[in-house]
This record gives structure tokens, sequence and C-alpha cells, in this order.
């Protein structure tokens, strides 16, 4: 059994989706893999976490270019040692991100076993895992395409099924995958469910690389041919590998599901009981969270009186429920939801409709993170705009100035180096500076703490695209 692998398994962590059905909370800028919504840790964080181990190799993450420093943050500050963060430009869905991952691997050695998870799914029992994963390593090191079948606790309608089939001789705990079902309706759901046969689909899956290579070759040779060229032309750029982007966009959208899975003469499933949920939508969030006496799931600066079942989340403003029962209520920085549980499928609808009423909220969140840190505005008015900027240790903006703007900035926690045109000048706490408009500055942290600042802008615009950088440690423009 697994004692002999002196091969190492490379988990593979997909983080390319937006997860809008967990809308306020998760966004464009800002998705649920990146949130604490289960634990003190980010669902991305966790994921890692259940891949570290004398078995498992460093991982690779592959994700949308515009999350790379949060990625790398969320890494760094989860302990994993040395993350190869592969950035696709645009999303392209499973298939050619697990081919990319692939063709990194096999680089290396073709024969390593990878083991592919979302990055926002969420496993209770590790125990059970372990030994899930290390059948499957079994199965994969034997050439077959394994697939991770949860033993389903409920009729649900929003897993596809895989149907299992015989046991494979040899491979312990280990089945011909006989057939996938795709999404059922509550009718069929409920007649799935009467079968220990019919399991979720977990998404989760492992083979060797050199196996997924062949089979993509055979059965999506279109999308095999767009990443390889786009692994030809990528670069290298910190922590990161960036995918060529013309080749990379040429791929077809399409997931390893319906590239392979359903496909592959050589597919097999690991029927497993781990307490398994994608976080799919508020609903299943409430599933898997602590309860209350009156099953109500209170995170944060949340009051409860006589009311039932609820989901109730704040990240910060005061929010009370009182009377209700069976509802999801969040509130944010900038935005509110309230939904009744039945309906948290849909919330993705009003993310479509805030996307066609050009609400910036659809997209993203009052805190912007940069390659330095973030900046989150705190007042906007006529004329002015007051913002909390913070700076990690060792980190500096770029070089800038603006043509229509002027900015204080006050210092209120750390030490803050700024440059204003030719004048070098180091603020403490609880001091302030002054930057006319018009002039070249820019403000570093060399301290050991953070660095935080509060800016107050004046002038007649105060869009983000009134900056020009002169010099910028991060390659921006």
């Amino acid at each position: 059994m697994p004692g002999h692998h002196a091969k190492k398994i490379v988990p593979v962590i997909l983080s390319g989706g937006s997860g809008t059905r967990l809308w306020p909370v998760s966004r464009k800028s800002f998705p649920k893999q990146f949130w604490p919504l289960i634990s003190e840790k980010s669902l991305l964080a966790e994921t890692a976490l259940r891949a570290t181990g004398a078995l498992f190799g460093a991982p690779v993450v592959v994700a949308n270019q515009d999350h790379r420093f949060i990625v790398a943050e969320q890494m760094r500050e989860t302990g994993i040692q040395a993350p190869r963060i592969l950035l696709e430009p645009v999303g392209r869905n499973s298939a050619p991100a697990i081919a990319a991952a692939a063709l990194l691997v096999a680089e290396t050695d073709p024969q390593t076993v990878l083991w592919i998870m979302a990055a926002d799914a969420a496993i209770a029992d590790r125990k059970a895992l372990a030994q899930a994963v290390q059948r499957g390593a079994a199965a994969a090191e034997r050439g077959h395409f394994v697939t991770f079948g949860m033993q389903p606790t409920a009729p649900e309608t929003g897993y596809g099924y895989i149907v299992k089939g015989e046991a494979l001789a040899g491979l312990e705990g280990v089945f011909k995958l006989d057939r996938f079902i795709e999404k059922p309706d509550a009718v069929r759901a409920s007649a799935l469910i009467k079968s220990d046969e019919n399991l979720w689909n977990s998404g989760m899956f492992m083979f060797t690389a050199a196996m997924i290579l062949d089979e993509l070759e055979l059965y999506a040779p279109d999308v095999l041919q767009a990443v390889r060229e786009a692994m030809a032309h990528r670069t290298g750029d910190l922590d990161f590998v960036r995918l060529g982007s013309e080749a990379f966009a040429a791929s077809p959208d399409i997931s390893i599901d319906y590239a392979i899975a359903e496909k592959t003469q050589k597919a097999v499933v690991v029927p497993a009981s781990i307490g398994w949920s994608d976080v799919g939508s508020w609903t299943a969030l409430q599933e898997i969270s602590p309860k209350d006496a009156n099953g109500n799931v209170a995170m944060g600066e949340v009051f409860l009186e006589d009311s039932h079942n609820n989901y109730a989340r704040s990240d910060g403003i005061v929010t009370a429920l009182l009377g209700v029962q069976d509802m999801v209520v969040v509130t944010t920085q900038d935005a509110v939801l309230v939904a009744h549980k039945d309906h948290t499928q849909d919330v993705k609808k009003i993310v479509e409709r805030l996307k066609k009423a050009k609400r910036p909220e659809a997209d993203s969140h009052n805190r912007s993170y940069r390659p330095w840190g973030f900046y989150e505005s705190l007042i906007q008015g006529d004329r002015f705009q007051v913002k909390r900027i913070v700076v990690w240790p060792g980190e500096k903006l770029s070089l800038q100035k603006h043509f229509h703007r002027a900015e204080h900035w006050v210092v209120v926690a750390g030490v803050a180096l700024v440059t204003c045109d030719d004048e070098h000048r180091t603020v403490h706490e609880n001091e302030s500076i002054y930057l006319p408009l018009g002039s070249v500055h820019r403000m570093e942290n060399p301290g050991k703490i953070p660095l935080t600042v509060i800016e107050v802008q004046s002038g007649p615009y105060l869009g983000e695209d009134d900056i020009v950088r002169f010099e910028d440690t991060y390659g921006r423009h």
C-alpha cells in the first residue's frame, strides 16, 4: 500500500472560479476561495493544507492572473513551501487548466500522479479523505482516470451523479465507472439516492500527467494544442508562471468532465464518505456550519430574536433578525442580500441584474488588493475621498503623479518613507504630509509591521485612472 510510494503525489488546485452564488461576499475581484467561510482559514488555504505531508509534493495552483498576489500571500500565510502558481490570462474552464498543470509537471516526470481539486470545496473528515486518496493514487499509478464519488446525504439537484460499476480486481475500494448522470431534477434525485450505486460527482480527480495528456490528445486535441502553445510562450515572474495569453485564449472553454471524463475508457470511481460539500450556495454553507439551539448560523455582528433556521452573516454592520425563519441574510460594507433558503441557487440572477445596471458591486469589493497591500474607500463626497491604505513591510507603491487631485497622507500605524519630488521624508505615527497636485510621489514601508495610512484626496476628478506611473517594482504600467 502507500508506504512504497517513493514518488510524491502533486496536488493541483484549481482556483479560477468567481463563485457568484455566494455574492455579496464572493465577487470576481475576491471570489469565495479566498474567504474564511468555514473556519479561520480561507477555502484555498484549507484545500492546500489537505495535501501536505510525506505523500505530497509542492502544489501547483492554477489561478486567474488578477488574483496572483492574493494566491501568493495566502500560500505564504498558510506555510505552503514553494508552490508553483500558474496564471491563466482568461478563464477557460477546467480542461485547459488541468492540461497546463499536467504539461508543467510532465517536464520533470510524466509518471507523477496528480490530485486535482477545486480550491473552494469543504471536506470534514480528513481521515476518510486520506484513505480515499491512497486508493485513488494506487489506481492512478495503474493508468486509470480516477473520479471520487461521494455517498449522497440528500436528494441534491445541484450535483452531477456517478453510477458505480463492479469492483476492480487488485485495487481495494476502486470500482469501474458505469456512467455519469447530469444534474437531476428533484424527483429524479429522490429516486437516485435510494441506491448506493449512485454517488455525487465531487469534481476531484487523480491520474498521472502522462495519462491525462494522452487522453487530451485523443479526445480534446484542440485544448491540448492551445495549452501546449501557451506553455511554450510562458514567462516566469516572481513566484508565477504566466501562460501565453493569445494561445491560451484560443483554447475551447470546456470542463474536464465533458472533455475527458465522459469519453475516456479508463474511468474508475473511488466511493468515499468524507463530509464533502462544494459550498456552492449560502444554503450549502448553512448545512455545514455549526448552528445554535434554534438552527441558526450567525457569523459576525449578528443578533437574533425569535428566529429559526436562518443563515446570517455580517462583515461589520450590526444585523438583526426578528421573528423570521429559513432566511439567508448577508451584510457586507456595500451590499446586503436577503434571500429565502430555497432560492439561494439563483443569487447569480441578482449579480446579472447588477451587471446590466453597471453597478460595480456586481464584480468588485470596496477593498482592492494590490501587490504591495490593499486600499479601501471610507468616505466619498463631492470633490473629496477618504481611503485607508495598508502597505506590507518592505513593499512600496509605484512612483506616480496625478493631474486632477492633491493628497494628504496621515500615518496611523507604522512608519512611511515618502518621496515627494526631490524630497525624501520619514513620516511617523500621528504625523502627516501634503502632496500637491502634479507632484511626483511614492510611499514605502521600511518597517517590520504593516503601515496604515489614511489618505484624503481632493480635486475635481478622483478616478483610479488619474495616475501616471514612472517606476514600478511590480511591472505595471
